[in-house]
């Protein structure tokens, strides 16, 4: 291992007095953390295994990965690193981790070739990735409400079937439309940024926001043209931005929990409940998500048969009231925001995985 002064970016990495300098300012590392970033920097541009981390760094004190997992997280945290588009430590899965920003000193080690694929399609492979799980959670929605609708009492000539199929198709519609702006909202954020962090939050909220008021304006619009008659106050901007905020803050989540698979199904676990929260504060400012939107159309038109009655009798409401509306909002954004993050975790770790 070099001795004396390693410079990267900003940062001096002083291994004769053991300290990191970012700036001039002294960055916060323990002996352990610290023998295991010198490692990293003395190795420049070559793989460092799991095992020299273990035999160097830890020397034969038995620790299980997730300490090593731990150690990465750390000095990536500290160097202001994102694991997603990292510009210092790069995963190398199932082998271990090297150090690809420029160095510089006397005492610099002269850096192996390293030919790593620059994946500017990243962003839109999350996106789309996010789009296909708000697919998924529009199915599992589609399903819940069509069964509901399909049970009740239909006029001549309007099958179960039908019913079962129009509330699939449009519930799929509605989901695809808004993960597409959250989930492109989100990436683009994270793009800008270089890394990923709180900014995801406003990437999907504002994604939300777009879809949801074009949406809206564009249903409602289109109701007044062939109808005649407005629905009036469905699914719109405020809930595509307090959903897309809640979607974006459990990406956030899920990217501080690391990359371990207990880890991403935590995460998982980590979005729904940021979703499910959303969506049961959205009825109580006045907004409606899916649910209360069918039923709202349903009252808009006096010939419609479609009624959600007895999910409201599940609540002990006699309709589709205040409580109903809570619940199945908070079961809808759960399920938007798993299924989102979900399926963008999984195109993570593949890109990931392609990157080593």
């Amino acid at each position: 291992m070099p001795s004396g002064s390693i410079r990267f970016e900003d940062f001096d990495l002083d291994l004769g007095d053991r300290q990191l300098r970012n700036s001039g300012a002294p960055v916060d590392l323990n002996s352990r953390y610290f023998d295991a970033l010198a490692l990293l920097v003395s190795e420049h541009g070559r793989l460092v295994s799991k095992d020299r981390f273990m035999d160097e760094v830890w020397r034969g004190v038995p620790v299980t990965d997730e300490a090593l997992t731990q150690c990465i997280r750390t000095l990536r945290r500290q160097l202001g690193d994102d694991a997603g588009r990292p510009r210092f430590i790069e995963t190398v899965p199932k082998h271990g981790y090297r150090f690809i920003a420029p160095v510089e000193g006397a005492d610099a080690p002269t850096p192996a070739p390293v030919v790593r694929p620059r994946s500017l399609g990243s962003p839109l492979l999350l996106a789309l990735a996010g789009v296909v799980g708000g697919g998924l959670a529009g199915f599992i929605g589609g399903l819940f409400y069509g069964f509901a609708g399909a049970s009740q009492p239909l006029q001549p000539g309007l099958g179960a079937i039908s019913v079962l199929l129009v509330l699939l198709s449009l519930t799929i519609l509605v989901a695809l439309v808004g993960a597409a702006g959250v989930a492109f909202g989100i990436a683009a954020a994270g793009s800008l940024a270089n890394r990923i962090g709180p900014w995801t939050v406003a990437g999907g909220a504002l994604g939300g926001l777009f879809v949801g008021a074009f949406v809206k304006f564009l249903g409602l619009d289109a109701f007044s043209l062939l109808i005649g008659r407005s629905p009036g106050d469905i699914t719109g901007p405020l809930e595509g931005t307090i959903l897309g905020a809640a979607v974006g803050l459990g990406w956030w989540l899920a990217n501080l929990r690391g990359e371990a698979a207990s880890a991403r199904r935590l995460s998982t676990i980590i979005a729904a409940l940021c979703g499910a929260i959303a969506g049961g504060i959205i009825p109580q400012l006045g907004g409606r998500l899916m649910g209360g939107s069918l039923v709202l159309l349903a009252q808009t038109f006096p010939g419609s048969r479609l009624t959600l009655d007895r999910i409201g009798a599940v609540f002990g409401e006699s309709g589709f009231g205040p409580l109903t509306q809570t619940a199945t909002g908070a079961l809808e954004g759960g399920l938007f925001a798993a299924c989102v993050v979900g399926a963008m975790a999984v195109a993570q770790r593949q890109l990931r995985a392609t990157r080593g």
